[in-house]
């Protein structure tokens, strides 16, 4: 483990070849993080880890599915054999399910989402902690990616918007039980961001409301987030940001239904 007062900040971002993770990842090497880049696709991770070296940034691609406990332990691994330390965890990778009423959601899509959107990220911080308790310096920074579904749920979305609730009370349990060791644990919330997940909100009739109808929504842009997480992963261990909503202004969130 590295023992002195200054060190290379490391970081770890699942589903950092596309969207939201990528945004961040190239956030955190602009702000001078090294930064592994683990998600299902090689050949997008190492487009991300092109891109952040355009700009100088430096980082490490593991292929990693969070759905396998297997990935997980791999890729942590991988960062305390290369590393010797871990600065921040942000947990992003997730998944959706189709638009269903509830009893029609078939129990196999269930459980995908929830190994990937909940306990992916568990086993993510289970094995971020073990590194964060035992370095020099002592402690780290974890981020989940909560969504604006962690406050109030889109139609026929149970799968994912029970997932993202769940995350709000792992945040709150761990940065309740990382405190003695100098980990901070906080949440953000990211509302119509425009990646490729979201371009069925600004195309044709848009996506299903609450009222039944149909309607285009705005977005922002995706690097908004990026910058929002960077920004949480700057502060010291003494500061925490516990819960973070960047959103698209005109999206229907305040007041929605």
């Amino acid at each position: 483990m590295s023992t002195g007062a200054t060190h290379e900040r490391i970081a770890v971002v699942t589903g950092a070849g596309t969207g939201i993770g990528r945004a961040a990842a190239l956030a955190l090497m602009a702000s001078g993080f090294t930064v592994v880049l683990a998600g299902r696709r090689p050949e997008m991770l190492e487009e991300t880890a092109r891109l952040g070296a355009e700009t100088g940034g430096k980082s490490l691609c593991v292929p990693t599915d969070v759905s396998e406990p297997a990935h997980i332990a791999a890729l942590f691994a991988t960062v305390r054999d290369t590393y010797g330390r871990l600065d921040l965890l942000f947990n992003n990778a997730g998944v959706g399910a189709p638009a269903v009423p509830i009893e029609d959601l078939p129990y196999e899509t269930w459980r995908k989402v929830v190994d990937t959107n909940l306990t992916g990220p568990f086993l993510c911080i289970q094995e971020a902690v073990r590194i964060m308790k035992a370095q020099t310096p002592r402690g780290g920074r974890i981020i989940n990616n909560g969504s604006i579904s962690a406050h109030t749920p889109r139609p026929r979305a149970v799968a994912y918007t029970s997932t993202k609730h769940a995350i709000t009370g792992l945040t709150k349990q761990v940065a309740l039980d990382g405190r003695p060791f100098d980990i901070c644990c906080g949440q953000i919330d990211i509302g119509n961001a425009a990646t490729p997940l979201t371009e069925r909100m600004a195309q044709g009739q848009g996506v299903l409301q609450p009222d039944g109808e149909s309607m285009v929504e705005a977005r922002m842009d995706v690097a908004h987030a990026g910058q929002a997480v960077a920004y949480m992963a700057s502060l010291p261990l003494d500061a925490n940001v516990l819960f973070l909503t960047v959103m698209a202004n005109q999206m229907p969130f305040v007041g929605r239904g």
